[in-house]
């Protein structure tokens, strides 16, 4: 068996948000990640296995054995992993604020969104709310950066203005003037705000905020004006776990 045009076709206009959309699909590659997303309770759509691969399938009747030369046609990588999956996009399920709440305020970054994610399965934070505009968590670099954690975090997107007007838990942001995180008394309960790459949070959102963290430079130098989103959400992330009692 060997690629139709339809399903190239299809898989490569996956590449973009509007087709996963309206097709309601998403692509996944590499064996740990396929397989990661297998045993998940998400639907699989259909399967592209290089011949040479060995890799067990389970699902025959969708898979369709191809060469690396096809491959190549069809993936996104630099280094081809010998296995493509293509997944439904579940339904988006709203579920109740408990414990830490991470949100994201146009998160732009394909990579920084997909480590937040895995870092949210690693902690435990049940829940991550984005912005409309934070860049589509079934982007196929945000997929291949959560390694299979997407599927164990709730992941919704919402006006995140109504969003922080409605919480009844404190909120907090990372700010070069806030309260030293490694100090401050942190509540079982909260929302933490993390903000755009460039621009950090935005001015509306920050006016909703009841509290400011920041994380002390200890380099001599200190001149660094600032950590990556992702490194920051894992430091505060690991403080508010750390302070659970």
């Amino acid at each position: 068996m060997s690629l139709s045009k339809k399903q190239i076709k299809l898989i490569n206009s996956l590449r973009l948000k509007k087709y996963r959309k309206i097709n309601g699909l998403f692509i996944a590659e590499g064996i740990k990640v396929v397989n990661e997303l297998l045993d998940s309770s998400l639907k699989v759509h259909s399967l592209f296995v290089v011949e040479s691969s060995n890799f067990n399938t389970k699902n025959e009747e969708i898979t369709t054995y191809i060469s690396d030369e096809e491959l190549k046609k069809i993936t996104t990588l630099k280094t081809p992993n010998k296995v493509l999956g293509i997944f439904h996009i579940p339904e988006e399920t709203q579920k109740e604020d408990t414990g830490l709440v991470i949100a994201l305020d146009a998160i732009n970054d394909p990579g920084n969104l997909g480590t937040i994610i895995r870092l949210c399965d690693w902690f435990g934070v049940e829940k991550l709310i984005c912005s409309s505009d934070t860049v589509d968590c079934y982007n196929q670099k945000v997929i291949q950066s959560t390694m299979g954690s997407i599927t164990r975090v709730n992941i919704s997107y919402v006006d995140i203005i109504n969003y922080l007007e409605s919480t009844s838990f404190p909120t907090f942001i990372a700010d070069m003037d806030g309260e030293n995180v490694y100090t401050k008394e942190l509540p079982k309960e909260a929302v933490l705000v993390m903000g755009n790459e460039a621009n950090g949070v935005s001015e509306h959102v920050r006016s909703l905020i009841t509290n400011k963290l920041t994380i002390p430079r200890f380099g001599e130098s200190q001149q660094t004006e600032s950590l990556n989103v992702a490194m920051a959400t894992s430091i505060l992330i690991s403080e508010f776990k750390r302070n659970l009692k």
